[in-house]
């Protein structure tokens, strides 16, 4: 706890805010009293920053199985801090909530860490408002039917209706693992009654199921209790079955381990009488192999004595080839250094020509680099040469271009004044028109 307090005040170093002399009580008590394992802040005001850090503080906790909250009245942003801390805690097993008026969003926060929490396996949530927000409870019981560890959950006084009761039965069909759960003083009625009990035909878990304070007709409660006496004789039944298991498991093992040790004291009897025929055996063949040897002895003695007399002709022989050999190696050497002699002749020859040869080379070289330089200049003239052309040619197809943009604007405006002359005649015929048509009218008129 000394560690616990410690880290609890540095936290709140880091986040800005004072700590809080009730929680620094708590933690100093835990030290100094003889139970571990157990942080009690029950009936204590706790502020929002105090459960953020609190929260931080369970999340690296690995001291306190026993953590209680009751009565502290808890506000939403606070009981979230908390219960974020625990989602990843794998130590605390035992967790009261009891009296902090806990609503919609604690309820989606409790689901949030009943999914995702792996150690708890007791909470209590006595005296609360959890029944009264619908989506928060719901949420809740989904949270409650992923858990595989929780074993004992306190929901009395939650105000939970026929509604709530059959969100629990739809988690209770799933979770497999909840022994212990308590809803006495809420609204259940006899709907909620009814879906309890169609939970408990596929739920064997439930040992015990506390329904008191909630309408529940008596016959339905009658049937909730022969269906939970059920599960307990069925797990009566599986403990004593369990039970005869291991009694029979230990009395095999023992058989096994008197029969391995009979196996062993034949096998090592056995051993001792293979031991014995072996020895005997052994004993035999080494007679047999003395006799051998001292046969091969005497076959020895005499390969010996031939052996000594063929080595001194071997010698005698060995020393006259190899007199033999020194003359022939040496007309071998005279003959070796006039070849040598020679060798060195051809080796001054051959290095002379490749003298004359390495002049020729760098001679080609540099011909061929002057080649090269010459390439280049070249090159780079008829590229000149190249884009002058292209210059010229590009000016001369301009002047082209403008001189045909200069013949067609004259040979519009001609359009245009042949247009208006042609224009101006019509004019001037249909005038000439008009008058001989009146003259003609007027001629007609003096007949």
């Amino acid at each position: 706890m000394d560690e616990l307090k410690r880290l609890y005040i540095k936290l709140c170093q880091e986040k800005g805010s004072d700590p809080q002399e009730a929680v620094l009580k708590e933690l100093q008590r835990g030290k100094e009293s003889s139970g571990k394992g157990r942080l009690d802040l029950s009936t204590h005001n706790l502020s929002v920053e105090s459960c953020q850090v609190l929260g931080l503080l369970l999340q690296n906790d690995v001291t306190s199985s026993h953590v209680a909250l009751s009565d502290c009245m808890l506000s939403e942003a606070g009981l979230k801090h908390i219960l974020q801390g625990l989602r990843n805690n794998a130590v605390v097993k035992y967790l009261d909530l009891k009296g902090n008026n806990l609503r919609g969003d604690g309820a989606e926060a409790l689901g949030k860490l009943l999914r995702h929490n792996t150690s708890i396996i007791s909470l209590t949530l006595e005296w609360n408002n959890l029944g009264m927000w619908e989506d928060g409870f719901s949420l809740l019981c989904d949270g409650l039917g992923c858990n595989q560890t929780l074993q004992r959950l306190d929901l009395r006084n939650n105000q939970i209706n026929h509604k709530g009761a059959e969100e629990l039965s739809t988690a209770l069909k799933q979770n497999l693992t909840l022994r212990e759960l308590d809803l006495r003083w809420n609204n259940i009625g006899l709907l909620g009654g009814r879906a309890l009990l169609d939970c408990l035909q596929s739920n064997k878990a439930i040992m015990k199921m506390e329904l008191s304070g909630n309408n529940i007709p008596s016959d339905i409660l009658k049937a909730i209790e022969q269906a939970i006496d059920h599960n307990l004789d069925r797990q009566t039944v599986k403990m004593e079955t369990a039970s005869r298991r291991q009694i029979l498991t230990k009395e095999v093992q023992n058989l096994k381990q008197e029969k391995n040790k009979q196996f062993l004291d034949l096998m090592g009897t056995i051993d001792k009488q293979r031991e014995e025929m072996s020895r005997t055996t052994r004993l035999h063949m080494t007679d047999a192999a003395l006799a051998l040897s001292q046969q091969k002895v005497q076959d020895l003695g005499a390969i010996l004595t031939q052996t000594k007399r063929d080595g001194s002709n071997m010698r005698e022989l060995h020393v006259k080839e190899l007199m033999k050999e020194k003359e022939e190696s040496g007309m071998r050497e005279a003959k070796l250094r006039q070849e040598l002699g020679a060798a060195n002749e051809k080796v001054l020859l051959y290095r002379s020509k490749a003298d004359e040869l390495e002049k020729r080379c760098k001679m080609q070289q540099e011909q061929l680099f002057d080649l090269k330089q010459e390439l280049t200049n070249t090159s780079a003239d008829l590229k000149l040469r190249a884009v002058q052309a292209e210059e010229r040619l590009e000016s001369e197809k301009r002047r082209f271009r403008q001189s045909q943009d200069e013949a067609s604007v004259l040979r519009q405006k001609e359009v245009e004044h042949m247009t208006r002359h042609m224009e101006d005649n019509e004019k001037v015929m249909q005038e000439r028109m008009q008058r001989l048509e009146a003259t003609k009218l007027g001629l007609e008129e003096v007949r």
